[in-house]
């Protein structure tokens, strides 16, 4: 565990990360696009659920569940 995973775990432990972590992946990991989608949209939105994701990862790390 690194002290960036515990700084994210800390981050993201208040009440106020928690909704903030649960606002960013309800704005992108549950988001779903729509047929039409452009692939430079798609990009775009893999893009940050790639990030909420990382985000996501360190903050588990940081509690020490992926040990």
């Amino acid at each position: 565990m690194t002290d960036m995973a515990v700084n994210y775990a800390r981050c993201f432990g208040t009440p106020a990360g928690r909704a903030v972590l649960a606002h960013l992946r309800k704005m992108t990991i549950e988001r779903i696009l729509g047929p039409n989608t452009s692939d430079s949209e798609l990009r775009w939105i893999e893009s940050q659920r790639a990030l909420v994701r990382t985000i996501e990862s360190q903050v588990a790390q940081g509690r020490g569940d992926n040990t």
